[in-house]
């Protein structure tokens, strides 16, 4: 949303002279002269106060026609995890199986009050809660190797099997020696901004923008479809992704080799496939993938079955516009479907520049 009060305005626009770290996140400033939108800490030489708008959020910006500072890159490190959460993380990924006290964090120099504060905001949980999520998810998977119940208990740091009992229950739904299937969350920032991706064992089975409209819709309809639980974690395919993303954006990927674990119906199945088949850096429109599957007369079908899309990017419905041209409706606003279609224009212009 963009701001109109002016005090406000000043307030921050001052802000952004001091390179206020405070204030990271919590606007974006347009700046008028260059098309650009930076964050608070931005290096770049600072605007007049005339030139410059503010926003509450980097989609506004988006929409506005603003495109991300390359000095700042405000949509990457507005929402990215400070210094001291990856310390703590990195202490988490240590030892995964031994709980970290807010007295371990304190040893290490690090704020207890601070990571709780941004475990809230960002993932809407506790840092012990996220660790306790870890735990139940690492003893899951042993317990599905064969281990024994009670031999788990004791070494992911539980006193008595009860405990562990109650625990896994009150995140999963059911006793841990009861087989139940666990759907780990895993976020990492973007150049378009922080992701959340889901993976089951068998593969990713969500992966889209923090903000996306009827998010936690698709968090109920996964855990239904799938008849497991999310969990804060992450596995191997939950890791393959923050890579292959990343390469994705940099330029340096056009196909993913991601497995998918997306339920869905054959009809969705076959739309969905038909959505990676569009090349990358083309277009296409729902007339066209109702002909590719064979079913010409389900157009509207077809354009459902691309809006019940869970996979962004990796099953790519940002290709998809009007036939006119018009771009059609995106979960993750139409501000981003918009650069994700010129960045891959470029890009394949860049590797096919007679195409």
């Amino acid at each position: 949303m963009k701001v109109l009060n002016s005090k406000q305005c000043d307030l921050w626009y001052q802000a952004l002279l001091e390179r206020d770290s405070g204030y990271t996140g919590v606007f974006y400033v347009g700046v008028k002269t260059t098309g650009v939108f930076c964050i608070a800490v931005c290096r770049a030489r600072k605007p007049k106060r005339e030139n410059v708008e503010f926003y509450t959020d980097f989609k506004s910006a988006l929409d506005a026609g603003y495109r991300p500072c390359k000095v700042c890159r405000p949509t990457e490190n507005a929402h990215s995890a400070p210094t001291f959460i990856e310390q703590a993380l990195e202490l988490v990924r240590a030892d995964p199986k031994t709980r970290i006290s807010d007295t371990a964090l304190r040893n290490h120099d690090i704020s207890p009050e601070r990571v709780r504060r941004w475990f809230l905001q960002n993932h809407g949980i506790t840092f012990q809660a996220f660790q306790r999520m870890q735990r139940v998810n690492i003893a899951l998977q042993e317990l599905k190797s064969g281990r024994n119940a009670t031999d788990v208990a004791f070494d992911s740091g539980y006193e008595s099997l009860s405990g562990f009992g109650y625990t896994c229950k009150r995140l999963t739904g059911v006793a841990p020696t009861e087989q139940t299937r666990v759907i780990v969350i895993q976020r990492f920032t973007t150049t378009l901004g922080p992701m959340f991706v889901c993976a089951t064992e068998r593969g990713v089975c969500l992966l889209e923008f923090t903000d996306r409209r009827m998010l936690e819709t698709e968090f109920r309809d996964l855990q239904r479809l799938l008849k497991a639980r999310i969990m804060a974690g992450e596995n191997s395919h939950t890791r393959q992704t923050e890579r292959e993303i990343h390469e994705y954006f940099s330029g340096t990927r056009q196909h993913f080799d991601l497995t998918l674990d997306a339920p869905g119906t054959d009809f969705q199945r076959a739309v969905w496939q038909a959505l990676r088949d569009v090349p990358y850096g083309q277009t296409s429109y729902y007339q066209s993938l109702a002909g590719q599957i064979e079913k010409p007369a389900a157009v509207r079908a077809v354009a459902a079955a691309n809006g019940a899309n869970r996979i962004a990017i990796v099953i790519p419905c940002h290709r998809i516009i009007g036939k006119e041209g018009a771009m059609t409706g995106y979960g993750g606003g139409i501000a981003r479907k918009e650069w994700l279609i010129e960045h891959e224009r470029k890009q394949r212009s860049l590797f096919c520049p007679a195409g």
